[in-house]
């Protein structure tokens, strides 16, 4: 059994089927959040991850979105998340609303979070993996951070494929991740796309230049 792992798309329709376009054949995807935020597709990305059937959990922005609230988000988050509120429809709202915190998929076997299985909003970066953090499953994915890691233990894997549409690792190339249940196995796999189109729809759509300027750095 072989899925695609996917996280923090953040509204880059473009990383998003640059991504798509350079998955091999797998058996189904996770999305692990934030679906929506930043940037300036937050209907088409929505879409997109309804039209793979992607199990999904709710990210921050995501829940941002759904609530009508702002958590104290920096400019271009609030921006964000505005934008999103304007241009989804009331069943992709909906949608985003119906969001879990978490779910269990594949028999138990894989438990997906957005920050930490202890608090959706935590940040938890690679230096913070332990196997305690694994329950009774034996994946446990996280998004969040926008860093791609992994870490295999006795206990089981701990995941973050990083993020598709606005990677924080100095690696301006867009992130997923495909787990193989079967050999208990993960690879890290980053994809170029076009930024220079991202940045002039984030222009076109009256967003902070910054949303798209910083994903020619990956940070």
């Amino acid at each position: 059994m072989r899925l695609a792992v996917v996280s923090d798309i953040h509204a880059n329709l473009v990383a998003f089927e640059a991504v798509l376009d350079d998955m091999p054949a797998v058996d189904g995807y996770l999305c692990a959040g934030d679906v929506v935020g930043y940037g300036p597709w937050p209907a088409e990305c929505v879409e997109r991850v309804r039209d793979l059937g992607a199990p999904t959990i709710m990210g921050n922005h995501d829940r941002a979105v759904a609530t009508e609230t702002g958590f104290g988000f920096n400019s271009m988050a609030d921006a964000g998340v505005r934008y999103a509120s304007e241009h989804l429809s009331a069943g992709q709202v909906e949608w985003l609303r119906g969001l879990p915190n978490d779910r269990i998929e594949h028999d138990g076997r894989v438990k997906i979070v957005h920050g930490h299985p202890d608090d959706p909003d935590r940040y938890t970066y690679p230096g913070l993996f332990s196997p305690d953090m694994l329950d009774e499953e034996d994946v446990l994915i996280m998004g969040h951070t926008h860093v791609q890691a992994h870490e295999t233990y006795d206990e089981g894997i701990l995941l973050n494929p990083g993020s598709v549409g606005q990677p924080r690792d100095q690696d301006p190339r867009a992130a997923y991740s495909i787990l193989d249940l079967d050999s208990m196995t993960v690879e890290e796999h980053r994809v170029e796309y076009d930024i220079e189109r991202v940045i002039d729809a984030v222009r076109d759509a009256d967003l902070p230049a910054k949303i798209g300027k910083r994903l020619r750095n990956g940070r």
